[in-house]
């Protein structure tokens, strides 16, 4: 593992809805999910069963579609890592409400965020 990430970890699955509200309604309806915390109509964090499923509105969505969130000590360095592993940076670091984040596309045309602390 580099030592640019630390140890880093899967964070979340991040999935942009319209609807924060209706959609952590869905996943405790549907599959039984318990909500973690509601930020507004921004974002909502369900725990899936060990893995948080991050539901993320229009103001707070990274990506285009779904997108693993890696959980990172060094959100600069890891974007280094990234680059200098021919990765290309869809949107660099920016701090947002609760941490910063940044956005990359990984060799196989997958977006991944990575955040830490602010």
């Amino acid at each position: 593992m580099s030592d640019t990430a630390g140890h880093a970890k899967i964070g979340n699955v991040l999935y942009p809805v319209s609807d924060v509200s209706g959609a952590v309604e869905f996943y405790e309806r549907v599959f039984g999910f318990e909500r973690k915390f509601i930020d507004g109509d921004r974002y909502a964090a369900i725990d899936a069963g060990g893995t948080t499923l991050a539901v993320a509105g229009p103001a707070e969505q990274m990506a285009a579609g779904p997108a693993v969130a890696f959980k990172v000590a060094d959100v600069t360095a890891t974007l280094d890592a990234l680059r200098q592993s021919g990765c290309r940076i869809l949107r660099d670091a920016e701090t947002g409400p609760h941490e910063v984040r940044a956005v990359a596309q990984d060799p196989w045309g997958n977006a991944l965020v990575v955040y830490g602390p602010q």
